[in-house]
């Protein structure tokens, strides 16, 4: 689940956001503190009940129903995949819990999505499998047949998600608590990325990183920007004269992405 984005989008249309939620610091510790306890499909039904007590009183909701609706087809993108996947992509024994996990993860983030926007008076968007084309209209005609490739979108989709977090951190960085918790939940969606790129390693001989913006047989925009090999504009190249390679630079970071460019990526997935 973006909580990223979704803070950030909902202070464009209501300033007031981290004040409503800063009214519940307490709630809010508690939810930072076992964010890295619980299991990740319950952390996000206490969100939902965080922005059901910040909003559910107010009068005119529709700007944050949009929003809400807007991460919600996301996360329907991602069940679907993962709900189609296990069941018939010819995943090998012993990989198939982990993909029932993550399947189980994006389940619960839609049906926090539906809650929280109709405990806000709106109706949640409801898509189903049909909704998608999980070949990218042709670009993967074996995603559910071949593992290789069922393994490379899944791939594709959990590194767009760890870089569409990391464009929106800016944004919560007046508030520390919702900052904090949104880490720990981003270090969980990060966790995921890593143990698909590790899977694809293994069947498929990838490195489990990716070096300059090599998409790897994905499309190119997922991984545009990754050739970066400076931050905070300080070069890392060969930086201290410890001989430090561009390609070693470019695979130390994940470069952010816009919400504009999240779209791109994934608007060949939508049927």
């Amino acid at each position: 689940m973006n909580l990223y984005n979704v803070i950030n989008e909902i202070e464009k249309v209501d300033p007031e956001v981290y004040e409503r939620l800063d009214g519940r610091r307490a709630a809010l510790k508690n939810f930072t503190g076992i964010a890295g306890k619980v299991a990740v499909a319950a952390v996000p039904f206490m969100l939902g009940s965080m922005f059901k007590k910040a909003y559910g009183q107010t009068g005119n909701n529709a700007d944050i129903i949009a929003i809400l609706n807007f991460a919600l087809t996301l996360e329907y993108l991602e069940s679907e995949f993962y709900k189609r996947g296990v069941s018939t992509a010819p995943i090998p024994a012993a990989d198939l819990a982990g993909f029932q996990t993550i399947r189980d993860h994006e389940i619960a983030h839609v049906a926090d999505l539906r809650s929280t926007i109709t405990a806000l008076g709106g109706t949640p968007v409801t898509l189903t499998a049909a909704s998608f084309d999980f070949t990218g209209h042709g670009a993967f005609p074996t995603v559910f047949t071949d593992y290789n490739v069922f393994l490379a979108v899944s791939n594709a989709f959990e590194d767009t998600g760890v870089r569409a977090y990391k464009g929106q951190a800016t944004g919560l960085m007046s508030n520390n608590d919702v900052l904090t918790a949104a880490l720990q939940i981003h270090s969980v969606e990060a966790r995921h990325a890593a143990h698909i790129r590790r899977l694809r390693a293994a069947a498929a001989g990838i490195k489990p990183w990716i070096t300059s913006n090599n998409a790897g047989g994905l499309p190119a925009a997922i991984y545009a920007g990754e050739e970066n090999t400076a931050q905070v504009g300080i070069s890392i190249v060969n930086i201290n004269s410890t001989g430090i390679s561009a390609n070693a630079a470019s695979e130390a970071f994940d470069e952010p992405l816009t919400k504009e460019q999240v779209m791109a990526i994934v608007q060949p997935f939508l049927a």
